[in-house]
């Protein structure tokens, strides 16, 4: 019987011990961005060895997939399936901007510092995905075809991007209703 405690109470440590190692990766992703992180950091942070990180997440892709999940699992991005029951276009792309514009606002932290460096280990894959799948739904009302259609898509697919917030908000000052004002009006 005891060795069943034991066995139960290390499993037990070595989930603390993952967790906290991603919630110490979230933090400094936050803080100075992915590029600028080291293990060192990390482990220093999560209060365990490199080697223990290390036994955790064997390289930095396994690492950054554990985080993106469980930081965007902490962070949902708005569910698109409520924006198609609303009929007329501009309606839904009023929604649809105004959720996204909320959902930026929350994850600017860290989306400034992630979205900023190079995307090329894939990681943000569903993520971009997702904001993908989104202009399509968007873009369909509205019944355009041909090059209209590629405009119409790419316009709203720049509305939807985090930069676009970003650049009205932070850079022009305006509030995120007046932000969708503006990116309405670009993108139809």
């Amino acid at each position: 019987m005891a060795r069943t405690y034991e066995l139960k109470r290390r499993a037990e440590r070595q989930g603390e011990n993952r967790q906290r190692i991603i919630d110490a990766a979230i933090e400094l992703h936050q803080e100075v961005g992915p590029q600028a992180t080291t293990v060192s950091d990390i482990a220093q942070r999560a209060r365990v060895g490199r080697v223990t990180v290390y036994r955790h997440f064997p390289d930095e892709a396994a690492l950054a997939r554990a985080c993106s999940g469980h930081y965007l699992g902490c962070h949902p991005a708005p569910d698109t399936e409520g924006w198609a029951a609303i009929a007329d276009p501009e309606a839904r792309l009023r929604t649809a901007l105004a959720e996204t514009y909320a959902f930026h606002r929350s994850t600017e932290a860290m989306m400034t510092k992630v979205l900023a460096g190079p995307d090329d280990h894939g990681v943000l894959a569903d993520y971009h995905a997702h904001w993908s799948r989104a202009a399509d739904l968007l873009a369909a009302p509205w019944g355009a075809t041909g090059r209209r259609r590629a405009m119409l898509r790419a316009g709203i697919g720049l509305a939807l991007a985090f930069g676009t917030w970003h650049s009205l908000v932070r850079g022009q000052g305006l509030t995120d209703e007046e932000a969708v004002e503006v990116a309405v009006r670009l993108a139809s």
